[in-house]
């Protein structure tokens, strides 16, 4: 039999797509506890990110939304991680106030969001291992969060995900 790379790249990626999300579960996480969440859009879910995305360019006003709404198209899937807020109780101060009872409601523990960015790292460490492109996106995140794509999340960030012969998400015109 053969198999041609083109016709079963899609369904590669999606296999890669979810041993990135196994790689952003078993990342270390701060006290052990497990408040990531972890999904990924494709197909008309990427559609609907992206048209939020031109929403939010709009209403912030900031341009590069516009560019990475037509980026995000490009991909077979865009993974998702964010965290539910929850203080940690170390009183570190890393969130800017001296303990997690004088934190305001509002300010996410920092703790929370460190491991976000430990589980991003894990998943683009597995994608890079396995030779497929990627961007983290805030921007994607923020459409993924205001479409309430992770129930609950307060911090989400986006990993668009592609296997062409040129990473359609990193040379990028800056308007």
């Amino acid at each position: 039999m053969i198999q041609n790379e083109r016709k079963t790249r899609k369904e590669h990626v999606l296999h890669v797509a979810r041993q990135m999300m196994t790689a952003a579960r078993t990342a270390p996480k701060g006290k052990g506890g497990d408040i990531i969440e972890i999904a990924m859009a494709t197909d008309e879910d990427i559609r609907r990110l992206s048209e939020e995305m031109y929403r939010l360019a709009e209403e912030m006003g900031l341009k590069f939304m516009l560019r990475d709404a037509e980026n995000i198209l490009k991909a077979d899937v865009v993974l998702l991680i964010g965290t539910v807020q929850r203080t940690q109780g170390l009183n570190c101060a890393h969130c800017g106030f001296a303990t997690c009872a004088g934190k305001p409601e509002e300010t996410p523990c920092a703790i929370n969001t460190v491991d976000v960015g430990i589980a991003i790292g894990s998943a683009c460490a597995t994608a890079a291992d396995l030779r497929v492109d990627t961007r983290v996106m805030f921007s994607a995140g923020l459409a993924a969060q205001r479409l309430r794509y992770l129930d609950d999340c307060t911090c989400v960030m986006a990993i668009p995900v592609s296997a062409t012969s040129k990473n359609p998400f990193f040379d990028r015109r800056v308007d």
